[in-house]
């Protein structure tokens, strides 16, 4: 997500670089100037191609605002999940005391502010992109005064956004995460593949896994606890090699397609990002 917001950036600043010196008010300038020579000399792209346009233009504005909503937005469901799997009840993640907290009242509490008012945050420029396209909305062509509120939306989004990045960073690099058990049933689906594989329709394994996470319930036992048995009671397409394929390392390993939860698949994925970040 955070590389699909970098090129969104990237793309926005192309159309932010073109040059309107000699737009003069609206109607271009008397004076006989070369713009190209002059954008050149000034590091710009290209110049501007109505004068009219260019001095009531505020895309450029409104579209920074909305890739910067758009990395909140990003940053805000990052900060969410931390926040819920760093709770007693999920327990995945660990937070530094650097990066949390003490409850105000809970001695043994640990509250994750930092992913709270980065969550909080979202909505301030979300705000911002709303006020700065309500603002637009009704506006003839040329400057008009109103224009002067796309400062504060800009430069206080701007800031908002890269305040949020810097702790998100920071979030992240204090950070553990904790061993956790499979439970669940979550290795339910790779019983159905098992079987997929052994020849048996998918709609027809869903409902016969369907019926083993049932009994496991009923039993207060995990699938890969149940006898082998016990499992063939309902499919005698089930043999030992079962056990395997309900393991934990298993059931991550067999998602080996790109973008997947295998080591291999993982460890390319952090390969690219690190390529990119270098690049």
């Amino acid at each position: 997500m955070l590389a699909r917001d970098r090129e969104r950036l990237s793309d926005t600043r192309r159309r932010v670089n073109v040059m309107p010196l000699g737009a003069a008010a609206l109607a271009g300038s008397s004076f006989p100037i070369d713009r190209e020579a002059l954008a050149k000399s000034l590091d710009f792209e290209g110049v501007t191609r109505n004068s009219l346009d260019a001095v009531s233009d505020r895309d450029f504005a409104a579209e920074f605002l909305s890739a910067c909503s758009l990395i909140m937005v990003h940053l805000s469901r990052l900060a969410e999940d931390i926040i819920l799997y760093a709770t007693t009840e999920f327990g995945f993640f660990e937070l530094d005391d650097a990066i949390a907290t003490g409850s105000s009242l809970m001695p043994q509490k640990k509250n994750p502010d930092s992913m709270e008012l980065v969550r909080g945050k979202a909505g301030r420029v979300f705000g911002n992109l709303l006020g700065m396209l309500t603002t637009l909305k009704g506006l003839p062509l040329a400057y008009n005064k109103d224009m002067q509120e796309d400062k504060e939306a800009v430069f206080d989004a701007f800031d908002t956004v890269m305040s949020s990045l810097r702790v998100t960073s920071i979030v992240l690099t204090n950070i553990s995460v904790n061993q956790v058990a499979l439970g669940g049933y979550m290795n339910a689906t790779e019983l159905a593949d098992y079987l997929v594989r052994k020849g048996m329709p998918f709609r027809d394994a869903h409902e016969i896994v369907g019926r083993v996470v049932v009994r496991a319930i009923d039993n207060k036992t995990q699938i890969e606890e149940m006898s082998i048995e016990e499992l063939r009671s309902f499919s005698e397409l089930i043999e030992t090699d079962v056990y395997e394929a309900l393991s934990l390392e298993q059931t991550l390993n067999t998602k080996s397609q790109v973008g997947g939860t295998a080591r291999q698949s993982v460890a390319a994925a952090l390969d690219r990002a690190y390529q990119s970040l270098h690049e």
